[in-house]
């Protein structure tokens, strides 16, 4: 397993469901109590987020955690 890859991946993820959302950044951020800088860093895959994170992140997008993490072929 390639664990930058994984983190790449993940951060690929949030971004996609954040821009068809229609958030920037700052907005996701605000609305979890967390700052821009924080989720750049996430869609990066500069951070390994933890559970708790992704799940605030999940709230913040309004979708579940299965939905962001989703496999699609």
């Amino acid at each position: 397993m390639d664990k930058d890859q994984e983190l790449k991946g993940i951060g690929d993820k949030v971004r996609s469901a954040r821009i068809a959302k229609g958030l920037s950044q700052t907005k996701l951020a605000y609305s979890i109590g967390k700052d821009q800088p924080s989720i750049n860093r996430l869609e990066k895959g500069n951070v390994n987020p933890s559970y708790l994170y992704l799940l605030e992140i999940c709230e913040g997008l309004e979708i579940t955690l299965s939905e962001l993490l989703e496999i699609k072929d």
